[in-house]
């Protein structure tokens, strides 16, 4: 007969009691050396009810001030129309006048358990919108929002009537919008390479006169090759294979112009000949859904040469891209050298890709230097360095990092990523909220919004995180039924065996790849985490201090590094030291603890004191209008480029007269260049990079570039100065100076050029600016008389004497002039007053030219540089 081990409740209710309170307080030490991570249901639940307060506020405001325009305006309060408000380049071309916002937030509703709304908000879409509208578009942009809007909610609205709980009236009718969007899309791909033109005119298409598109010549690899779940959706609903046939063709053409020999593409290509236009290869901007499309066409479709694909581009970014836990963008056909220092915050997805892919320890890595970053800056700038100070300040409330961090604590299950997604809550309710909504963020580091609320703020940052905090049977519907698209649109799995797939789905036998585990399953959490909860935290430790946030900086004489030498014949020490590097092997410097060293990997210790890279230093130019009525009185700082002439080194600065380049973008054929030779360009950031538009203006003679923000609004005044920077290639060849003003003090220059014909500007340094106009000249003595010709007295005067010498027939008519005047004359300041002959005159008004109180054109001010690859919002933004 055993002992009781334990006493049972009914036993000892006091024991019973201490038992619990000892469970109770063994659980919440455990939490405690969790970081306090653990989150209670109660907690989620009132996060969750938070973000659908959130999500009530954004899509209640959209519908009360903005509907049926497109997008809402959240500072000003009223609906963003196309054509009514200034353009902001390439950022309107996702704008079609079809309720854009409305349509890319309907599959939402039902996420988020508004039936009700929904039902309401497909009636209005059936009523409102129109999709035949004369204006041209971005066929990447649309068919990402618009149709992949139109098709998600199709497919709530066939779910919803199946169960016969709601929908009945429905008769597919937003499948029929779907399908006549898709045709309207459809002539983008009339190239001879199967590459569709970037814009396409919804009611004249692309090559048609009345289009106003068609000239392009290139598109991004994202842009071609984010199209096959919409389109491959479209066809095995509708049963037109047309659509899902273009979008493969597409997505071949960009595998057969992949780069053979690193398994990478581009960034940028000719839509016409297939050729490269930039070769920078990465997963951020211009390439991202490129690489997540291709990996769930085959979740969606079922097909595996999608996935292998998929794995043959993997292996490859893996291997040259991917430097943990930073992802830097390298050259395709170098890619052993990385072409920028920074990186941008498109790439925030790639962690959530990662995870489809089963490989967690890198996507955890990623994950966790972000979110360093967010701690740091509260938001993802939209570019940040590898030292993780900002590149570019905007912060368009872009979603990425809500849908990798869903991802991994899917994956994880680990209570850390309720808590990253805990802090994004908490940070857009405290620094992007406004009364009419939620406004994007103009430069992290000031916190200034922008009066812009973009559509996939509602279709994507409130999907991932109202489902980060809900459990499954809290949802109306499996979720696991479903893949997301780019713009987290709802498209059932169901498509891969419902339907045929597309005819004549071959390729070219792929090359061989190492296969690993998740080569061609999907990734399961008991492999991924066997008995082990806490492997996702022992990754993320490495990185927690990573930005120096959390911790002081502590500057240290000596730092161990570890070389992997093993293949080169010097000795380590002697090989670093020919490259200039001064090193002592550790057990020179008393270091006793050789465990671990293996033949070929050396232990060295750097003598040197490492301390922070201070902030490069930024130089403010100016433009400073010379010319009359002006006369370098308004001076426009502005911000410097990296290339081009060092304005720093050109002691006069250079001068020149402004003309309007036509294209305003510079980003076709110049259409003006007769006009532009021998003078100083003026440019509309946006469509294309700066050092293209530099270059094609070099070409036709003009001797220097002044860049305006296409972005409505910008200024100076509330933005630090940055640097614009080249294309990734070399740009030696481009001479001639370059600045950038913002917005608003751009505004002044082109109005300067309306009111007169023509205008005379200087660009120079700061520091070097004309202020002789600034300065209000002294005292001075004046002295009219009237003298014989040739006759002049010395030594009249004391001090600065000015004298009037007046020809005798000019006498009278002098005369006659000051009486009509009232014997008023004119000050150095501008300003009539009366005149005292032979005595000493008034000195100029107390007020100065340059006193922005008398003339609103004098301000100075600050200008920051916009972010320095020139490429609008990127091309894709998602």
């Amino acid at each position: 007969m055993g002992e009781k081990l334990f006493c049972s409740p009914q036993d000892s209710p006091g024991i019973s009691m201490m038992l619990r309170a000892l469970l109770l307080t063994s659980l919440l030490s455990w939490a405690n050396g969790q970081e306090g991570l653990t989150m209670l249901p109660e907690e989620k639940t009132k996060i969750r009810d938070q973000i659908v307060e959130m999500f009530d506020h954004a899509y209640g405001s959209y519908m009360k001030y903005a509907y049926p325009a497109d997008e809402l305006m959240p500072l000003s309060c009223r609906g963003r129309v196309r054509g009514l408000e200034p353009n902001r380049g390439d950022i309107d071309d996702s704008l079609g006048k079809f309720s854009l916002t409305l349509v890319d937030t309907l599959d939402t509703l039902v996420v988020l358990n508004k039936l009700d709304e929904f039902e309401d908000a497909v009636r209005r879409t059936l009523r409102d919108v129109r999709l035949d509208n004369d204006v041209v578009v971005s066929v990447f942009e649309t068919n990402i929002r618009v149709l992949g809007g139109l098709l998600g909610a199709h497919v709530m609205a066939d779910m919803l009537r199946q169960r016969g709980e709601r929908m009945q009236w429905y008769r597919d009718e937003l499948l029929h919008m779907a399908k006549e969007l898709g045709h309207r899309l459809l002539p983008a791909f009339n190239t001879t390479s199967g590459l569709p033109y970037p814009r396409v005119n919804l009611r004249y298409g692309v090559l048609n006169p009345l289009s106003r598109t068609g000239t392009e010549s290139d598109t991004c690899t994202a842009c071609a090759g984010t199209m096959i779940l919409e389109f491959a959706a479209l066809s095995r609903l509708s049963g037109e294979a047309v659509f899902e046939e273009h979008a493969r063709k597409a997505l071949d053409v960009l595998w057969e112009k992949r780069q053979r020999g690193s398994d990478l593409v581009g960034t940028v290509i000719n839509i016409h000949n297939g050729d490269w236009v930039r070769r920078d290869s990465g997963v951020g901007a211009g390439i991202d859904s490129y690489y997540e499309y291709l990996m769930k066409a085959y979740i969606l479709l079922g097909d595996n040469v999608y996935l292998e694909r998929f794995n043959t581009h993997y292996s490859a970014i893996m291997k040259y891209i991917s430097q943990p836990p930073l992802l830097l963008n390298v050259h395709m056909h170098n890619p052993t050298v990385s072409v920028r220092s920074w990186m941008d915050s498109l790439l925030a997805f790639f962690p959530g890709l990662q995870v489809l892919r089963g490989d967690l320890k890198p996507a955890i890595e990623t994950h966790e230097m972000l979110y360093q970053v967010t701690k740091q800056h509260k938001f993802l700038p939209e570019a940040f360095t590898t030292e993780f100070r900002v590149h570019w300040g905007q912060h368009p409330l872009r979603p990425e990092f809500a849908e990798s961090t869903y991802y991994l604590y899917k994956a994880t299950g680990d209570p850390y990523y309720l808590r990253v997604g805990q802090s994004i809550v908490e940070k857009l309710n405290a620094h992007t909220r406004v009364p009419c909504g939620f406004a994007a963020v103009q430069d992290v580091r000031t916190g200034t919004h922008e009066d812009r609320m973009d559509s996939f703020f509602l279709a994507e940052m409130f999907k991932y995180l109202y489902l980060l905090f809900s459990e499954k049977n809290q949802l109306h519907f499996d979720i696991d039924e479903y893949i997301f698209t780019t713009e987290a649109h709802l498209l059932p799995v169901s498509l891969s065996t419902s339907q045929p797939p597309c005819r004549g789905n071959n390729t070219e036998a792929p090359t061989a790849v190492e296969e690993d585990l998740f080569t061609y399953s999907c990734p399961s959490t008991q492999t991924l985490f066997p008995n082990n909860p806490s492997f996702a935290k022992t990754i993320r430790d490495s990185y927690k201090y990573l930005t120096g946030v959390g911790r002081a900086f502590h500057a240290s004489p000596d730092r161990g590094i570890e070389l992997p030498l093993h293949d080169h014949g010097m000795e380590p020490v002697e090989f670093l030291r020919s490259m200039g590097i001064s090193l002592t092997p550790l057990n020179d410097a008393g270091a006793t603890d050789t465990h671990g060293a293996h033949e070929g990997v050396y232990r060295v210790k750097l003598v040197a004191e490492v301390t922070q890279t201070p902030e490069e230093e930024v130089v403010p130019l100016i433009v400073q209008l010379i010319s009359p009525p002006y006369l370098g009185r308004t001076v426009l700082t502005a911000g410097p480029a990296k290339f081009g002439m060092d304005l720093i080194k050109q002691e006069h600065g250079v001068k020149g007269s402004i003309v309007k380049t036509s294209p305003y973008t510079a980003c076709g054929p110049i259409e003006n260049a007769q006009e532009l030779s021998g003078h100083i360009a003026l440019a509309l950031r946006g469509d294309c990079m700066f050092a293209a538009k530099a270059r094609r203006l070099q070409e036709v003679g003009a001797i220097g570039v002044i860049f305006i923000d296409h972005r409505e609004g910008s200024n100076g005044a509330e933005t630090p100065l940055f640097q614009m920077v080249g294309d990734g290639g070399s740009t030696a060849e481009i001479t001639i100076p370059l600045v950038f003003l913002f917005s608003q003090e751009g505004a002044l220059l082109t109005s300067a050029l309306e009111d007169h014909s023509n205008v005379d500007v200087l660009m120079l340094p700061k520091e070097r600016q004309l202020d002789k106009a600034d300065k209000p000249l002294g005292k001075m003595n004046i002295k009219f008389r009237l003298a014989e010709e040739g006759e002049l007295e010395e030594g009249e005067a004391r001090g600065p004497t000015l004298k009037f010498v007046l020809e005798k027939g000019e006498v009278v008519l002098e005369e006659e002039e000051y009486r009509q005047q009232g014997d008023s004359c004119l000050t150095p300041g501008g300003d009539h007053v009366p005149c005292s002959y032979g005595q000493t005159a008034a000195s100029p008004p107390s007020h100065s030219p340059n006193d922005p109180n008398t003339d609103p054109g004098s301000q100075d001010s600050q200008v920051p540089q916009p972010p320095p690859t020139d490429h609008g919002p990127w091309a894709p933004q998602h």
